[in-house]
C-alpha cells in the first residue's frame, strides 16, 4: 500500500506545483460502496492502508467500528458501508481503510475497494438529483455527481460524512430539557 500512496502522490507531497497551481484540484479519490462508486476530494486523503484489525469501542453507532493504531496514532474507524445504510460485507483483500483528514480530524474509513483517482472538472460535477432523496440516506452525504467518460461518481462532502447525525435521528423529534 506504501507504493500506491506513492504513486498517487498521497504521502508528503506539496499540493502545488512549481508554478504555483493547485495540483490536487479537481482530482478525487474513487471507492467502490455497494453497487455504486463515490468520490472523495483528494486533498481530504492522508493514505490508503491494508484493512487491519480494529479495536472496538462499546455504545457508539454501528457505523463507527472502532480505533485503529497507525504508527503510534489513534485513529476513529467508520464502515462507509454501514454509515449509508447498506448491508454489511465481510472484509477481503481489496478492502482498504482511507485515512482522511477533516478539519484537523483524522478518521479511517472502510471502503470495499478502491476504484482510481479521477480528473473530474468543475463543469462535469452537477448537483445530486431531488427526486427519491428520501430513501436513500447516503445522498444526504453527496453534494455532486460527477461524470467520468459514461460512468458518474457519488462526490462525497466529508465534513457531512463525519459530522452530521444519524439521518434516522433527523426524523426524530428533539427531547426538551425540563
Amino acid at each position: 500500500m506504501d507504493e500506491t500512496n506513492r504513486l498517487l502522490g498521497l504521502q508528503d507531497e506539496e499540493n502545488e506545483s512549481s508554478d504555483g497551481r493547485d495540483t490536487q484540484k479537481g482530482k478525487y479519490m474513487t471507492f467502490k460502496s455497494g453497487n455504486e462508486y463515490f468520490g472523495l476530494g483528494i486533498q481530504y486523503v492522508q493514505q490508503i492502508i491494508q484493512y487491519q484489525a480494529v479495536t472496538k469501542i462499546p455504545e457508539t453507532e454501528d457505523y463507527i467500528k472502532g480505533l485503529i493504531n497507525l504508527r503510534g496514532r489513534i485513529i476513529p474507524v467508520v464502515d462507509v458501508r454501514l454509515r449509508f445504510k447498506q448491508g454489511p460485507c465481510e472484509y477481503n483483500d481489496k478492502t482498504c481503510i482511507l485515512v482522511i483528514n477533516v478539519k484537523s480530524t483524522t478518521v479511517g474509513l472502510i471502503v470495499e475497494q478502491i476504484a482510481e483517482v479521477a480528473e473530474i472538472q468543475e463543469e462535469n460535477i452537477l448537483p445530486p438529483p431531488t427526486i427519491g432523496r428520501a430513501d436513500k440516506a447516503h445522498h444526504k452525504y453527496v453534494y455532486g455527481i460527477g461524470k467520468v467518460g459514461t460512468s458518474v461518481k457519488l462526490l462525497l462532502d466529508p465534513e457531512k460524512l463525519l459530522y452530521d447525525d444519524d439521518p434516522a435521528d433527523a426524523d426524530q423529534p428533539k427531547k426538551s430539557e425540563e
